[in-house]
Order: C-alpha cells, then structure tokens, then sequence
C-alpha cells in the first residue's frame, strides 16, 4: 500500500530531528522543575489491557505523577469535562523509572521511558487460568504501587478473532465534522458519549460465536492513550465486550508525528494480530469517516486467507459522498479474492451478513435489532442540549421570586 508524505522524506527527516531536539531540551527544564519541587514522583500506574498468545504476553502502560481524571457523571457540566480532558492530555509522566513485571512465574525489571511509559515482553510460563482474563502485575521496584494487569488469553478452540476500530465504529465521534469531533472529545465524557447504533449487542453475539468459544476481541484505534480510561469506562458503561487496545503515542520519539501516520499504525497493529493468531480468521471492522477501508484491504491482500469478512460502517449512510467512492473502490479491488468487505448503515446490516456466513447465532438476530432501535431513541448531542438548557429554563420559570431585602423570608 502506498502512503504519500505531505513533504520529501529528507524534510520530514529533518522536522522530525529538530522537533525531537527542541522537546529534550523542554523536557530537561521540565524534569530540573519536577525534581526542584518534587513533582516527579510516581502516583498512578496506567496498565493497559494486554494480551499473550501462549508463548509470550507484551506488557504496556504509563506511570504518572497523578492520577488520571475520574470518569464523569452524566450531569457533568462541560468545563467539568473539559477541565478532566485537559487532565488527560497534561499527564505529568515520569521518566527513567524503574519497574517490575510479573506474569504468573515469569517477572522482568524495565524502566519508563522520556514520555513514562513502559514496555516488558514476558515469557509465559505455568498454567493458563479458566477465565478470559488474567492478571499480570507491575509496581515499582520497591514494590509500592502494585496494579494488576489484565491480560486476555485466547480461547484454544476459538476460530474467529475480531479486530475492531473504535471512533465512529463503537463510539460515535462525528470525525468527519471537526467541529462536533472537538465538542464531543473535549466538553463529554465516558458517560455522556453515544455508542453506534446496536454495536453492544453485534459486538456481543460476535464474541460468542457459534462454536461455544468465546472469540477474542482487539480494538485498533487511532486515539491517543490518553483517552484510554474514557474509553475503557465507556465500554463497560455501554456493555460493550472489552478487549485489549492498541492506542497511539503522542511522543515525538515515537515517530507518530513526523514518522509513519495513522494508517501505517493499524496497518502494523492489525498484521501483528493476524500473524500471531494463526488459527484464527478475522472479522474486521471500521468506518468510512478514515482509513480504514485501506488498511483493511491491503491486509486482505497480504492475507487473503486469513480475513473472514470486512465490514465498513458508513458514516453518512443518508447520502453518497466522496468517501463512499472511495470505500467502493477499494471494495471492487478485493472482489477479486475470496473475502467479502461491504459498506454498511448500521449494525442490523452487519449481524445479517454475519448470520449468512455462521460468524453469529441466529438468536442473536432480534436482540441486535432491538438495540438498534433503543439507542436511537438516545437524545443526539444536539438534543440532549437544548434538554438540558430547556429544563434549566423551566426550574428558573417555576422557581419562586427572590424574598425582596427585610423580608422575614430571606
């Protein structure tokens, strides 16, 4: 597949360099700064959702100077959320810290790097548990700050893997129209965001399958870890099966700025996953609003043995656009292989297709329609809006006039 570069590599090459250089010499006045007034002591362990194929599990998370912002409730104003964003995205890290891996019998010391993350591979050794998931642990070396871990572990009789994006895909995030991307990311929460129509229950009967396995789920997401705990907070809001997240840096030392963009991380993350599970084929899932529909058929082409099925959400399923051109065209390229990839209005379209090709249960059917149509009958953004504006409006109408001053009343 074939990215373009906005400039010549040697320049991108060269911005890339100097933004590097400029943020170590940022990020030393920064740590004189956390050391001088003891800023820089580790808090909070962010432990991300990990998974283990049976031979190894890849343990990632972030160590913070504090705790990330608490979830929200729904009657949050928004420069509450706002304010819990600016959290997010101002995470005091802590570099150069050392850690402590564990996994069953297997532990390992790793250290934070310049943006406080953390990344420990483990070999897997013992008895894998009876549940889905199972906790690793990590915790300064001293011990303090021990957090669990959750690690998924692949069902050995499952035979569909599902790997899925998340904005607009589970989580409706309008990334079409920056505008109503902006107030969405910023002035909501975990609480107050909408899931696309139905996907809990798909996403349900996907993980269940046929065969009695359950199937294991992977979201591929081109969002910053730092929304991972909104994220995770609104899949288990939502009833959304969870499923280990592959996020993005926002580090300069990472490449994500000036290195490869969005498509070539879900394209890597996306290979990893198929190449690791063998035994599995893959449902893969995303929408029309990015790339998605690129990534997933060049991934059809590298493994065109391996992909079950294809489903693009389309974003504006009311009218045709320049995407939905661009989406069938690439799904005329993959007519050509054994892999069907359809653009789709919503989740009801998906679970039948599914249903054809023994992916869901037929019992499954009914519930997914039903869910369609309750969370339709969610309040969109603007409505929920003028709801809320509206009811204010009223408790000042319906209030009783201030006591004037001297009043026995006031």
């Amino acid at each position: 597949m074939t990215t373009h570069e906005p400039w010549p590599a040697h320049v991108g090459h060269y911005l890339r360099t100097l933004a590097i250089d400029v943020d170590d010499h940022i990020d030393t006045a920064r740590k004189r700064l956390h050391i001088k007034f003891g800023f820089d002591r580790p808090r909070h362990i962010a432990a991300y959702r990990a998974w283990t194929d049976g031979k190894t599990v890849e343990l990632t998370g972030r160590v913070l100077g504090r705790p990330p912002a608490v979830g929200g409730n729904v009657g949050d104003h928004w420069w509450d959320n706002l304010l819990n964003t600016y959290r997010r995205f101002n995470a005091s890290d802590v570099p150069g810290l050392p850690l402590v891996a564990r996994f069953r019998n297997a532990s390992a010391l790793t250290t934070t790097n310049d943006e406080g993350y953390y990344q420990v591979t483990l070999p897997v050794e013992g008895n894998a548990s009876d549940n889905a998931w199972e906790n690793a642990s990590i915790a300064l070396e001293d011990g303090s700050l021990l957090t669990p871990q959750p690690v998924l572990q692949i069902d050995p009789a499952a035979r569909i893997g599902v790997i899925s994006d998340i904005d607009d895909t589970v989580l409706q995030s309008s990334i079409t129209d920056w505008k109503t991307a902006a107030q969405l990311a910023f002035l909501h929460n975990a609480r107050t965001r909408k899931p696309l129509l139905g996907v809990a229950k798909l996403y349900q009967a996907l993980q269940a399958g046929t065969g009695g396995a359950r199937n294991p789920i992977f979201y591929v997401t081109n969002s910053p870890w730092n929304l991972y705990d909104l994220v995770d907070d609104f899949l288990d809001l939502n009833a959304i099966p969870f499923g280990p997240m592959s996020m993005r840096k926002l580090g300069l030392h990472d490449g994500e700025t000036f290195g490869g963009g969005p498509t070539d991380h879900k394209l890597h993350r996306v290979t990893e996953l198929v190449d690791r599970f063998p035994g599995l084929k893959w449902v893969l899932l995303g929408d029309s609003g990015q790339m998605d529909a690129a990534t997933y058929s060049a991934i059809v082409h590298a493994f065109p043995d391996r992909i079950a099925a294809i489903y693009i959400r389309d974003v504006d399923p009311s009218s045709d656009t320049v995407r939905d051109k661009g989406v069938d065209a690439l799904i005329e390229k993959v007519s050509g292989t054994k892999v069907p990839m359809l653009r789709v209005a919503d989740s009801v379209a998906i679970a039948e297709h599914a249903l054809q090709l023994g992916l869901i249960d037929a019992s499954a059917l009914a519930g997914i329609a039903a869910d369609v149509k309750r969370d339709a009958q969610r309040p969109t953004l603007t409505e929920a809006t003028v709801q809320k504006v509206g009811g204010k409006v009223a408790d000042a109408i319906g209030a009783s006039p201030p006591s004037p001053p001297g009043d026995p009343g006031s």
